[in-house]
């Protein structure tokens, strides 16, 4: 009894003792407790470190350092593997511009497969990130409703852009003809009850545990049919008014794209927005500048050539050849006293395309960069760097596409608007024809027109 009294009274001791008696601490729990030395062992390590501990102030080139990031990501011209990153970068984009020569060298028909096919990758990029493994698991089937919406709205959108060319391309079989009419004719209702099917088919997979989650994905589908697969369609609308108005737009981004990454890459310091860190306003304004001239000297360049002015009416895949119209005609401007008299080039010719071709450069250069950030504040919220790994380098395919959706819009709108004639055309009549009279209707405005021509030839 005397002996636990004298170990409690000396353990007192220890503690309240200065860390000068640690020593004696120390041998007095090896004799003892054992393992209780261990554990106060490190508690006092612990604390020793923490004692040791010494403030140093920042250097001044540290300070720099970290001045130069934004969003805590640093800049291009700051970034060590920098050069890694632009190499595999490079030689990505390589591969992409060949290929894209390629299927532009091909026709009009080959480039709207290339977007379908951009489309569907498009689609399962942006499918894939809201769902969820142990909800699926209970829901059979339920992904295969998302691309019963996504080809709805295809055969909606492609059936009223390119009607037309369809009609075309069948006119020499009568019964296929017939049958592409009466289609076309009640396109608008078959993809209306595509949809309500859709829709029956949706609200009969509810389940009692997962409706948040089926809701959201509905909601979800629509979203990506409206601000994704809606404005890549017009896309598809400018191949077929030309591809001069489908290739130049998107040029113009590449391009954009290109520069604002190298001025960036060797200039930028200043950060330009939050939501994209390395984004620099070197790379901003130097990229603009080298955009809308490029558009200028591009449209030069494009309009030269028929293959690329000529529209299509229809979906063959031969070789076009068309009047170019007053679009694609020079038109010459004399330098006057503007240049010295040594000067060799007295006046320049200008094609009335290339003015409408600033407009695009500018919108290209200011306004469709805005299609970048609104994907780069959708990553963040997301919480993910890129939205897939198709294209090594680059991310994945809507990664490169976000730019494109909105100038493929504007360029669409651009041309109906200040390029396209504002009057009625044959073209135009026909089309109209052919969607709103059935076949024996048209044979019937056939022969009263022939009848109207037969009788100018007698009166004449």
């Amino acid at each position: 009894m005397c002996i636990n009294c004298y170990i409690i009274c000396i353990r007192l001791i220890i503690k309240s003792a200065p860390p000068a008696c640690f020593s004696f601490s120390f041998l007095y729990r090896f004799d003892f407790q054992a393992p209780v030395m261990q554990r106060d062992t490190s508690s006092s390590d612990a604390s020793a470190s923490h004692t040791g501990r010494v403030r140093r102030r920042r250097q001044p080139s540290e300070a720099t350092a970290d001045g130069n990031r934004a969003n805590g990501q640093p800049l291009l011209v700051n970034d060590r593997n920098k050069y890694k990153s632009m190499l595999i970068r490079t030689y990505s984009t390589v591969w992409m511009i060949g290929g894209f020569a390629l299927i532009v060298y091909m026709g009009h028909l080959y480039i709207w497969a290339m977007v379908v096919v951009i489309q569907i990758y498009m689609a399962r990029e942006l499918f894939n990130l809201l769902i969820k493994s142990s909800e699926e698991k209970q829901l059979p089937g339920f992904r295969l409703l998302n691309w019963h919406f996504f080809f709805t709205a295809m055969l909606y959108t492609y059936g009223r852009f390119l009607s037309r060319q369809l009609v075309n391309t069948v006119t020499s079989d009568h019964l296929l003809y017939k049958v592409v009419s009466g289609l076309i004719k009640y396109q608008m209702f078959i993809c209306y009850f595509l949809y309500i099917a859709g829709f029956v088919w949706f609200i009969l997979t509810l389940k009692k545990k997962t409706y948040k989650y089926q809701f959201k994905q509905y909601a979800w589908t629509h979203m990506i049919l409206l601000t994704v697969f809606g404005q890549s369609s017009f896309t598809v609308a400018n191949i077929f008014e030309g591809i001069f108005w489908f290739l130049l737009p998107a040029s113009l981004i590449v391009i954009n794209d290109i520069f604002a990454y190298l001025f960036g890459f060797f200039l930028g310091r200043t950060p330009l927005i939050k939501l994209s860190p390395k984004k620099t306003w070197e790379g901003f304004i130097g990229a603009s500048v080298t955009t809308i001239i490029s558009a200028f000297l591009l449209a030069n360049v494009m309009g030269h050539y028929q293959w690329l002015t000529c529209p299509r009416k229809d979906l063959s895949t031969g070789w076009l050849y068309c009047d170019p119209g007053p679009m694609f005609k020079p038109e010459h401007y004399s330098l006057g006293e503007w240049v010295p008299h040594w000067f060799p080039w007295k006046e320049v010719a200008i094609m009335p395309v290339q003015w409408h071709a600033l407009a695009l450069g500018l919108f290209a250069s200011i306004i469709a960069p805005f299609g970048g950030f609104f994907a780069s504040g959708f990553k963040r919220a997301f919480k993910i760097k890129d939205f897939g790994d198709s294209i090594p380098g680059h991310g994945g395919i809507t990664d490169r596409m976000d730019c494109q959706m909105v100038m493929a819009v504007f360029a669409y709108i651009y041309h109906q608007s200040f390029i396209a004639p504002q009057n009625f055309s044959v073209e135009i009549i026909l089309d109209q024809i052919i969607r709103n009279l059935t076949y024996e209707e048209q044979k019937y405005l056939y022969e009263q027109l022939g009848g109207i021509f037969h009788e100018r030839q007698m009166q004449s």
